[in-house]
């Protein structure tokens, strides 16, 4: 992804660079025609090279470490993402093929249905048939679920306290930013013997851009982080309401 990011930064510099030689270079027919009718209206400036502008003029070195938390911060919510989507599992189907192994092969028979299929669930159900497998009470294999529900739930949250640095660094090096250029702005006061707007207006405007940017990226960054939230949540009460499930297909089967 950063290398993604890299690229469309340097593919639009390019662009950026063939439109100036382009603008630098008018036509002799360009050059013949009347100043009224080049003056219809003003030019649009392109997307990229508007942020690549304002990037500059927040301060590469400021602006740079806020896109790095944005890039940073996406990676991990995007792997997050996709964990989360993998560890999904119909459990009611599940559920129903372990009841019929049960029925027709037993125990060895259910543990390899739970091997065959994905998601922290069937882990789950996959320890609770080893240890029933090895002669353990009812007691002992709902232990052995319970704590490997928690290990479980412990893998979907992992990063997620990255994620929320990330969120918590990204507006705080733009209100640093903002505070540095509120100390510019007064170099210039003392350096021109003038408060006039035109002054201080170039330290403003650098602290008034870190700071937007920061804030963006946090925003950003906090809408992802809670839908992954949701999706955890979600997830470990299916995780419950499954287990409950699977304790009552062993007793019915015990029985």
């Amino acid at each position: 992804m950063f290398l993604a990011v890299m690229g469309v930064m340097a593919f639009s510099a390019q662009n950026a660079v063939a439109q100036d030689e382009q603008a630098a270079e008018p036509t002799a027919t360009e050059a013949a025609a009347p100043a009224a009718e080049t003056l219809d209206g003003p030019e649009e400036v392109p997307m990229h090279q508007a942020l690549k502008t304002k990037f500059i003029e927040g301060g590469a070195g400021f602006m740079a470490l806020v896109i790095a938390c944005l890039i940073l911060g996406l990676a991990l919510c995007i792997d997050r993402i996709l964990y989360l989507g993998f560890s999904k599992t119909n459990t009611k189907k599940l559920l129903a093929k372990i009841e019929d192994a049960l029925a027709n092969g037993g125990v060895a028979a259910a543990t390899d249905v739970c091997r065959n299929t994905r998601g922290p669930i069937a882990s789950i159900f996959t320890q609770a048939f080893l240890r029933l497998a090895d002669g353990q009470s009812l007691e002992e294999v709902e232990k052995s679920v319970v704590s490997y529900g928690g290990v479980e739930a412990s893998k979907m949250e992992q990063n997620l306290s990255w994620i929320s640095l990330f969120i918590a660094i990204a507006p705080s090096l733009g209100f640093l930013g903002t505070v540095i250029g509120m100390i510019q702005a007064f170099d210039a006061i003392m350096v021109a013997g003038d408060m006039s707007p035109a002054v201080v207006a170039g330290g403003m405007k650098v602290a008034l851009i870190t700071t937007v940017g920061g804030l963006i990226v946090a925003v950003i960054l906090q809408i992802f982080f809670n839908y992954i939230l949701s999706q955890v949540e979600s997830l470990t009460i299916e995780m419950e309401d499954a287990s409950i499930s699977l304790m009552d297909i062993l007793v019915k089967y015990q029985k």
